[in-house]
């Protein structure tokens, strides 16, 4: 079923992502005009810009555009999936498993000859079946996923804050570089590996959310149950695809913070849905993360600032307010 206010947000959201996108293509030493970066875009215009606008800032804006998509959308997976608004990568533990196996390759050396961001991506993975491991107990339930979840988001997070003091200086510099989110200095070969993860993912993720055994599960695991609907694979099909969105949009930024857990409840309420719509908390999320990353390039003058810590500033008043919410009415959220 189509819904008007559904799709007037979905583009109006997206234009406004796009703006975002095309207005930090042309900050910098070297300023260019908008007209100038939206022909650029297309191959137009003089060689200085065609270098300034195409090699040297779109990797950065394509990061954070694909970045914000995954996170928006592993957040609605989540939060709908469990039928709770504090849950989010970011909240169970796996941006935090992926932190850890970053700091444990910077600090003891354990890469194995990968680079930051598999490493990254494979400690995002070994924490989301470790959560779904514990939390298995003839099927694993949204509320035991969530309470696991936060268990080892702590246990990892103390993790890291040991491998960091054990660290020198220069290794804790960079390890602290990545944890807060960061999208300076990207390159082609981060949004390559983003964009061919998105363009897997991202079909599957939304062929599930928005599918009838989505709108199902949000009833309860007996009324799914009773409709037609395979509980367990379905949930775990989700969990491994929101799994691999963040996965991947971590290991290419780093773990950019209160993304996936605002943008799916801003989506819901910008479009009026009983649960967070994936695609426009794709979008929504790409609209956060960009105009954070504008924040975050021009809040202090002549000092660019890791995104994460913009995001974690404008994300903790929502958190709080989810808090308080969830509080008044009685519930987990």
């Amino acid at each position: 079923m189509l819904r008007p206010r559904l799709v007037l947000t979905g583009v109006l959201v997206g234009v406004g992502a796009f703006a975002l996108f095309c207005w930090g293509l042309a900050l910098g030493d070297y300023p260019v005009s908008l007209p100038d970066v939206v022909k650029a875009l297309f191959g137009v215009g003089d060689p200085g810009t065609l270098v300034v606008v195409r090699d040297l800032r779109l990797p950065r804006a394509l990061t954070g555009l694909l970045v914000g998509l995954a996170f928006g959308v592993s957040g609605a997976v989540f939060q709908t999936m469990t039928r709770n608004a504090l849950a989010s990568p970011d909240m169970i533990g796996l941006t935090e498993g992926a932190g850890t196996a970053v700091v444990a390759a910077v600090v003891l050396g354990w890469s194995g000859g990968l680079g930051l961001s598999t490493v990254g991506l494979l400690g995002a993975l070994a924490t989301a079946l470790l959560v779904y491991a514990l939390a298995w107990k003839g099927g694993a339930t949204g509320y035991r996923i969530i309470l696991v979840g936060i268990g080892v988001s702590w246990i990892c997070t103390s993790a890291t804050d040991f491998l960091v003091a054990r660290g020198n200086r220069f290794q804790a510099e960079e390890a602290l570089g990545w944890l807060v989110g960061n999208l300076n200095g990207r390159t082609w070969g981060q949004v390559d590996s983003l964009a061919i993860a998105l363009a897997v993912l991202l079909p599957v993720t939304l062929g599930l959310g928005l599918g009838r055994w989505m709108r199902t599960l949000q009833l309860g695991d007996d009324v799914a149950a009773g409709l037609g609907t395979p509980v367990q694979p379905v949930r775990l099909a989700l969990l491994l695809t929101g799994v691999g969105l963040v996965a991947f949009g971590t290991a290419a930024a780093g773990p950019v913070a209160f993304v996936a857990l605002a943008c799916p409840q801003i989506a819901l309420r910008l479009a009026g849905t009983s649960a967070p719509p994936p695609l426009v908390s794709g979008l929504t999320g790409a609209f956060v993360v960009l105009g954070s990353d504008l924040l975050a390039r021009e809040a202090v003058p002549g000092t660019e600032l890791p995104v994460g810590i913009v995001t974690g500033a404008l994300g903790a008043p929502v958190l709080l307010w989810l808090l308080v919410r969830a509080n008044r009415a009685g519930s987990g959220g």
